[in-house]
Formats: C-alpha cells, structure tokens, sequence
C-alpha cells in the first residue's frame, strides 16, 4: 500500500474553528471513513508570499514578518488523499488571505518504534499487543 503525508497550514487563528470541527463526531467520522487513523496539529511560525502582510494592510511588508500559523499532519493512504483534500479546502475555506495552503508528499514507509511494526500495520491499531 502506498502512502502520503498531507500537511496543511493555516492562519492560527482557525485554530480553535479547526479544533472545534475535529471534535464534532461527524467531521472525524468523515475521516475515518477514508481511512486516516492520526492527526498531528502543531503551533508554528511563518508567512507566505505576502510576507506577513494582513490583506488589510495597505503597503505590503519589505520584511518578512512570521505571523502564528497552524501546522496540520495527516498520513493516510495515497487512494485517499483527493477526498481527504476535498474535506480539508471546504472546511478551511474562507476566501481571505490566511487560508492556508495543503502539501501533499509521499511517504516511502512507516514504522512503529514499539513494535516494529511496519506499512499498514504501524497507522491501525497494533496487533501485537
């Protein structure tokens, strides 16, 4: 089975909307219907081409300015990504600058340190236990 890493990152103020959507039973069990067992969401720093700009600054920055953004990781099966990505732009969409942008990359294996497990076996529940 292949694999990719989906990453996103967001304006950190959609932190607490995202937090508030993963809790709803009906958004988790939309993805765990397409397979994806984990999440990872992590505060970072950084900008995007607008450097740190608002869209409601008139002049843009001459410096880059690292704004509070979210970091979203998700590792699912590479079939499942298109519709993991369709979930992900229409709950995060808004139409304003800070939206955020989705990354997607392929993941060559994975292993479970506990248990060596590996592939398949290390995102599910372990068998060995």
């Amino acid at each position: 089975m292949e694999f990719s890493r989906v990453e996103i990152i967001t304006n950190q103020s959609k932190l607490q909307g995202l937090i508030e959507r993963l809790s709803k039973p009906s958004f988790r069990q939309k993805l765990h219907k397409i397979g994806v067992s984990g999440i990872t969401v992590t505060s970072v720093l950084g900008c995007g081409v607008q450097m740190g700009t608002s869209e409601y600054q008139e002049q843009e920055n001459d410096v880059m300015q690292l704004l509070p953004k979210t970091l979203v990781m998700i590792v699912c099966a590479t079939k499942t990504v298109d519709e993991l990505v369709e979930i992900i732009k229409n709950e995060l969409y808004t139409g304003h600058i800070g939206d955020g942008k989705i990354f997607v990359s392929d993941i060559t294996n994975i292993i479970r340190i506990r248990t060596g497990e590996e592939g398949a076996d290390a995102l599910n529940k372990s068998t060995v236990d």
